[in-house]
This record gives structure tokens, C-alpha cells and sequence, in this order.
């Protein structure tokens, strides 16, 4: 009788013990800003698209020891813990979780925002007239730069292009399921835009200076 009830009362502890596993989601910066640079390629015209993902790595199995070959209870132990471990804590935790760009809304954001680069504001950018802001967005950054006829173009084509920036980071939060990151991967797009900036355009240094890339 005792025998017949090992298995489950071993599977209870499992999953007791399971229980007690505090999961820890935090953000992957590293593949936020692989993440970054293929959606900035595609905004530039350096990529035709986003269907570049970098594959999630695989995960290891858990590593099991086993103490005494002899007592066959203790790996039906280790095994009910690792299937509860499994059920509790889902690949999408796993350290290094891949960032997804995937998403329809992220596509037509991004094409939205290759269209408005590639068609006006690229022109404005290798004038200096605008730049990239240190908080992801862009700005005007030399009005005299631009004819006056030009002018209100472009601070809407400015306010059209930090809509859709916002939209962005938004929707790629909201897409990995993780609508909290929104303010980290704004973060990194903002170091990634600049350190992607073309020869010649300009962008904010820390301290709010333009500085010519």
C-alpha cells in the first residue's frame, strides 16, 4: 500500500515545492537591440523586411543527478519536479527570450515609417535640419536649415513620424507580451537609432548637444 502511494505523494511535493518557485521576467536588453537594429534597417532601407528573427535559443534540459542508482523513488522525484518546473515556468521566461517584431501592427507601423524616411525626411536629416533625439524620438534641430516653405511640412512630418515612434515601441511591448517593457525598448531604440545614424546626420548626445554622426 505504501509502495502504490509513493508515486503520488512524491508528484504532491513536486508540485508543492514547484509552488514555491519564484518566477523573475526581466527585460532581455540584448535582444532588444538586435531586435532594434533589424526594424531601424527596415526604416532606412537596409532590409526589406522583418521576417529576420533571430531564433529563440534552445533550452537546456535540467541537469540531473542521481545520488544512489539503486533507490528508483528518488528519479521519479526528480522527474515530477522537473515536469512541475516545466509547467510553472514556460519558455517564454527563459533568460535569454527572444523579442518578437513580427506582428501586423508592427509591420505597418514600420512601413508607415520607411515610406515617411525614405520619401521626405531623409533629405531633411542629411540637411541637419532635424536630428535624433536622446529619448528615442526625433526633433527639429536647425529650422534655417529648411526653406520657409518647408517649414510646417516638416514639423508635421516630425509629429507624424514621434506618433508613430510611440505606436512602436508600444506595439512591440504589446506583441511580446510584455506591455510594461514599453519604456526600456524606447530606451533602446533611442541608443539604437543613434548608433545607427547615417555619415552625416546628427543626433543628442546625453546632455541634450547636437552632435553630427
Amino acid at each position: 500500500m505504501f509502495v502504490r502511494a509513493l508515486p503520488v505523494k512524491l508528484a504532491l511535493a513536486s508540485f508543492m515545492v514547484a509552488a514555491c518557485v519564484t518566477v523573475n521576467v526581466y527585460f532581455p536588453a540584448a535582444e532588444a537591440e538586435r531586435a532594434a537594429d533589424r526594424a531601424i534597417d527596415v526604416v532606412k532601407g537596409d532590409s526589406a523586411g522583418t521576417g529576420t528573427q533571430s531564433q529563440p535559443k534552445e533550452r537546456g534540459d535540467a541537469e540531473t543527478t542521481r545520488l544512489d542508482a539503486g533507490a528508483s523513488e528518488r528519479p521519479v522525484l526528480l522527474a515530477a519536479v522537473g515536469y512541475a518546473l516545466e509547467m510553472l515556468v514556460p519558455p517564454a521566461h527563459a533568460q535569454n527570450a527572444n523579442i518578437d517584431i513580427s506582428s501586423p501592427e508592427v509591420d505597418a507601423i514600420l512601413g508607415s515609417m520607411r515610406a515617411r524616411y525614405q520619401g521626405e525626411l531623409k533629405k531633411f536629416f542629411s540637411s541637419g535640419a532635424i536630428g535624433y533625439a536622446a529619448n528615442g524620438d526625433i526633433a527639429v534641430r536647425d529650422q534655417a536649415a529648411v526653406p520657409l516653405t518647408e517649414r510646417a511640412t516638416v514639423k508635421r512630418l516630425v509629429a507624424e513620424d514621434n506618433s508613430d515612434r510611440a505606436a512602436l515601441y508600444a506595439a512591440i511591448a504589446k506583441a511580446n507580451g510584455h506591455p510594461e517593457w514599453e519604456a526600456e525598448i524606447r530606451q533602446t531604440f533611442a541608443r539604437r537609432w543613434i548608433e545607427k545614424a547615417s555619415a552625416g546626420e546628427y543626433y543628442q548626445d546625453t546632455g541634450g548637444n547636437w552632435v553630427q554622426k
